[in-house]
């Protein structure tokens, strides 16, 4: 793991108790909050999210610093009860949320996001992808109303106010971001889907591909330590990992045609392109009963290598890595892909 600040962390607490939290700062720890939401996404619902984060502490005074990226990693549902140690430990946000700074290195924010419905052991993610059915499955992806890139913002703002909170409990002294030198002002989002957590990619690209976007954004909205709109998210994306997703039905993987050409022409406009990485195990690619999920991940190769032969700026790019291809599938490779992800 490469060198960087301290991070925050650990933090616990119930969701809506009211109780005292507490926070100690030493490498690689993490923040676990519950976020309710009901009241700007849904008014009718009692749900919340459960977040875990690392997040970076600049050196003097403990203020949060501005990270050169924010990991966002999204998962899917719950499998309880194996008794596999593998399993039960990368189903644990604040590990997974160790596991990215590992990958990413110190100078990264990690957030680990997960679903605030679950129908039995069925992930629900309705507020960001509101056409997803009772399983949890969507019907299809629509960037009308931007959902997803709304609901993320204001999770990732909540989020973040808790986080300032704690620091301030700390300190008797006013708040502010302090700015690394080893990196610049612009935190670049990094976004991955785990199993069904795939679906709030295919939702976020899809907004990416029809919003109205600036070419470039103000210095002031990058110097933000996580995005501050919906339009400043979706402008920062870089990087997509698809970590061994998978439905039960179709719509594991993005297949709109129109929709990665439209990210290909976005990016070719702004300095920095984007990079799609496709992880898998043969727990999902080769799954015979399912064999829509290779075929997708097959179509979505086709359209990027189309997209990526017309970039002229060669901002697009595309990877394919297979985990595990000499084992026979089973459920531990799901999540034991997650330990053993190339982000390279």
């Amino acid at each position: 793991m490469q060198d960087g600040p301290a991070r925050l962390g650990p933090l616990l607490n119930g969701p809506s108790n009211g109780q005292s939290s507490s926070l100690t700062t030493r490498p690689n720890c993490c923040h676990l909050k519950r976020f309710q939401l009901s009241d700007e996404l849904n008014p009718n619902s009692s749900s919340f999210y459960r977040v875990a984060a690392s997040l970076g502490l600049s050196s003097s005074p403990k203020n949060l610093a501005v990270p050169s990226r924010n990991a966002i990693f999204f998962s899917g549902d719950r499998v309880e009860g194996t008794g596999n140690p593998v399993i039960e430990r990368l189903s644990d946000l604040k590990t997974i949320a160790e596991v990215l700074v590992s990958k990413f290195g110190g100078s990264v924010n990690a957030f680990v996001v997960e679903a605030s419905v679950f129908n039995g052991p069925f992930a629900v993610y309705k507020d960001f992808v509101p056409s997803v059915n009772d399983h949890g499955e969507p019907e299809s992806y629509d960037a009308t109303g931007f959902p997803a890139s709304t609901s993320l913002v204001l999770l990732l703002s909540k989020f973040l106010a808790e986080a300032k909170n704690i620091i301030l409990g700390k300190q008797n002294e006013s708040y502010q971001a302090e700015t690394s030198t080893s990196h610049s002002l612009k935190p670049k989002t990094t976004l991955l889907g785990f199993s069904k957590g795939g679906i709030i990619l295919n939702q976020l690209i899809t907004e990416f591909a029809f919003s109205q976007l600036p070419i470039e954004l103000s210095k002031k909205e990058f110097e933000h330590i996580i995005p501050t709109s919906k339009e400043h998210l979706l402008n920062s994306i870089s990087e997509i990992h698809y970590v061994d997703v998978g439905l039960n039905s179709k719509g594991a993987y993005l297949d709109s045609k129109d929709v990665i050409d439209r990210i290909s022409e976005r990016v070719s406009k702004r300095n920095f392109g984007i990079r799609f990485i496709l992880h898998g195990t043969p727990r999902q690619w080769r799954d015979e009963r399912r064999i829509w999920i290779r075929m997708e991940k097959d179509a979505l190769l086709r359209l990027l290598k189309g997209a990526a032969s017309k970039d002229v700026f060669g901002k697009l790019k595309f990877r394919e890595r297979l985990y595990f291809p000499h084992r026979l599938p089973d459920l531990q490779m799901h999540f034991e892909i997650i330990d053993f992800i190339d982000v390279s």
